[in-house]
């Protein structure tokens, strides 16, 4: 019985095998009959690609649009209105034989009309009520797609940078860009549109198969052109409505990143100085330069640009674990490439716009300095005169010329300069390496922070310094306790006032008070506090006895002064 809904014909070009039993047939008798060749398939290319990689061949899976029309231009059958394109496989017998005659030898992309006699289609049968007995057909093809079943990925290198360290093996995660078309050049996918590389592992099953293989053996910054056939990607049933049934697709992939979780840093390009008296431990505060790019040299930050190190602690988690780790062991001034794989790093997680998700970073670093809290004042002697009957020590005044630097050479200070040591008018450490210096003698002096100018910046020291003097002692004047103007070398007299009072009136003025002390200093028998005139110490010790503020030292002021400073406990230097 007939069914009570009209069956939908076959693609015209596909052939039934009853239909096709029955076209065999007719051609068979007609060739009997005739005795003379018969009409065959006749081909226009009319547009053809400039290049050609591969041609349809016997065998091969093919996907391609048409317009089927007869010859005086009536439409009976197109692919178009559809929306969907032809997939079949060309060479068994699944396809009208001026079809399949027609289609072999067409590149990608080409467009051909082909026309097809009555006896290489639908013969004198027809096809239904589409197609009318012994009627040539018209079709018009482009061709999208090529494959076989013993096609495998595809991979072309497009550029590959000189120096390939390590290239993808299975297991390891990688991070890529791609663009991705059909066969025909339509676009379908783009890391680049979404601005986010795509990041998976390789030969885990995350991939498709043909994208799993096409990765294999991959440097980071090389560029690659796969065609992965469709059984190796997304096969008979297509993906979305952006990759059709039966599509090979075509990636042009940039390797970004590479890493494996199993992975720890990678220290090289070492330059380590020749004198390397220390190494950093944990707890050391480190001040070092560096420059940070991802694995494909694209930078990301720079102390540099910032003119300014970067100040912390070694190995007490104030740094990511890939860098704590790195700097531990290094000498000042070293310098070294450091990579950190993710898990060392960022992690998945990245840093906002900077650091992108799973990234491996590179570091280029320049140790500058390093310091310890517990470090004292390390003092090199240069060169010691042979004779040394004098040398410095708290109170004393100093000369000394100097040169002071950072420990990567940097000059910030150069100078003449005099000091009572002890007096707390330079930094601790520069007081301290000055101590114990015959004249003439000179010194490496390196000062950490926490004896020079700590974590301040100070005319041109950054904060966190260490500093380097390189110093020469040119002069020493002895000095008095702290808090003294005079100190006796002999025993004074024992009537002191009649001593200061040369004329005998009872009063000793300004003029007799400071002749009288000038004159213990030039016998040897006292000495002022150094680092100002005379005059001045010598007014100050007169201001200090002159009770009354005449001008004038009484013997009484000088004895009830000397009570009082007694009953204070202070000193009195007279």
């Amino acid at each position: 019985p007939p069914s009570p809904l009209p069956l939908p014909p076959p693609p015209p070009h596909l052939l039934s095998s009853t239909l096709k039993m029955r076209a065999l047939l007719w051609v068979a008798a007609l060739a009997l009959c005739s005795g003379g060749p018969l009409e065959d398939v006749v081909v226009e290319r009319y547009s053809v690609p400039d290049e050609c990689a591969r041609e349809v061949e016997h065998g091969d899976h093919v996907r391609y649009h048409y317009n089927g029309t007869f010859t005086d231009g009536k439409k009976f059958d197109s692919s178009h209105d559809r929306g969907l394109p032809f997939s079949g496989q060309v060479g068994l017998g699944r396809l009208i034989t001026g079809m399949e005659r027609g289609i072999k030898g067409m590149c990608i992309n080409e467009r051909r009309k082909i026309t097809v006699p009555p006896h290489l289609a639908y013969g004198s049968v027809g096809a239904a009520d589409v197609i009318p007995p012994d009627t040539t057909l018209v079709f018009d093809v482009h061709l999208l797609d090529i494959w076989n079943t013993k096609d495998r990925v595809q991979t072309s290198t497009i550029s590959r940078p000189q120096q390939c360290k390590r290239a993808v093996q299975r297991t390891d995660f990688v991070r890529y860009h791609y663009n991705g078309t059909l066969l025909d050049g339509t676009p379908f996918d783009s890391s680049y549109e979404r601005k986010q590389t795509y990041d998976t592992y390789v030969g885990e099953g995350w991939l498709i198969k043909g994208m799993d293989e096409g990765l294999l053996g991959m440097c980071v910054g090389e560029k690659r052109n796969m065609i992965i056939p469709p059984f190796l990607a997304y096969g008979a049933d297509g993906h979305g409505t952006e990759i059709p049934p039966h599509a090979s697709l075509v990636f042009d992939v940039l390797l970004v990143d590479l890493h494996n979780p199993k992975d720890d840093i990678v220290i090289d390009n070492q330059v380590v100085p020749e004198s390397c008296t220390r190494k950093s431990v944990p707890g050391d505060f480190i001040r070092y330069h560096y420059n940070g790019t991802f694995l494909d040299g694209m930078p990301f930050e720079s102390s540099y640009q910032r003119n300014s190190t970067y100040n912390t602690y070694v190995g007490m988690g104030y740094m990511i674990p890939g860098m704590d780790k790195a700097l531990l062991g290094v000498c000042i001034g070293e310098r070294r490439r450091v990579t950190i794989p993710p898990h060392l790093a960022y992690g998945e997680n990245g840093v906002g716009d900077d650091i992108p998700r799973s990234a491996v970073l590179v570091f280029d670093i320049h140790v500058i300095d390093f310091h310890n809290a517990r470090d004292p004042v390390e003092v090199q002697v240069t060169h010691r005169p042979e004779e040394c009957n004098m040398s410095s020590a708290v109170d004393d005044l100093v000369q000394y010329q100097y040169n002071c630097s950072l420990l990567d050479g940097t000059l910030l200070f150069s100078s003449p300069q005099e000091v009572v040591l002890g007096a707390d008018k330079v930094i601790d450490g520069l007081d301290e390496g000055l101590r114990g210096m015959c004249v003439g003698e000179r010194r490496v002096l390196i000062v950490p922070p926490h004896l020079g100018h700590g974590d301040i910046s100070v005319g041109g020291v950054p904060p966190n310094a260490v500093l380097r003097f390189d110093v020469e002692l040119v002069g020493i004047q002895k000095g008095v306790p702290k808090g003294y103007l005079f100190v006796w070398l002999e025993e004074g007299p024992s009537e002191l006032f009649q001593a200061l009072d040369v004329n005998k009136d009872q009063e000793v003025p300004l003029e007799e008070f400071s002749a009288f002390i000038k004159s213990l200093v030039a016998e040897g028998k006292g000495r002022l506090r150094p680092g100002q005139h005379s005059d001045v110490v010598i007014q100050d010790m007169f201001n200090n006895q002159d009770r009354n503020k005449d001008g004038r030292i009484t013997a009484d002021e000088l004895k009830l002064k000397a009570q009082e400073d007694a009953e204070r406990s202070r000193h009195e230097e007279l």
